[in-house]
């Protein structure tokens, strides 16, 4: 069996996941139409990872697996132009920030006061004992 070419990718991990997490709510066909493809099989190769995600299918796409556009476009973006070319962009445009992210950091505005806080050791210790790494 030959390897596809995207399979490895954490969007064409993603979708799948979102695609089976929304079974219960929606079909495949359904999510291929939401996004704008004509075709279902569209959303199979994407999970596969016998093709890319466009693009510019991803507001929509984000929209039909209802979930965060940037970070699905995070994903994408890597999948496109590969991890080095990703990075470079993110370097040069800033991180998509999603928006749960956007939530913590306000939250960590408010609990500070506004006091812009710096990343210590301890706050990054306390950060990674949420989510017990």
């Amino acid at each position: 069996m030959t390897k596809k070419p995207h399979q490895d990718t954490q969007l064409a991990q993603y979708v799948e996941r979102r695609v089976l997490e929304l079974k219960p709510r929606k079909t495949q066909a359904e999510i291929a139409m939401q996004a704008g493809y004509r075709n279902q099989n569209m959303i199979t190769m994407v999970k596969q990872g016998s093709s890319k995600a466009a693009l510019d299918r991803v507001p929509a796409l984000a929209r039909a697996l209802e979930c965060d556009p940037a970070f699905l476009m995070r994903l994408a973006l890597e999948q496109a132009i590969g991890q080095t070319a990703a990075a470079a962009v993110t370097e040069i445009f800033g991180e998509p920030i999603t928006a749960n992210e956007r939530g913590w950091i306000e939250a960590i505005r408010e609990a500070s006061d506004n006091s812009d806080p710096r990343l210590t050791s301890r706050s990054q210790a306390a950060i990674n004992a949420i989510f017990r790494r």
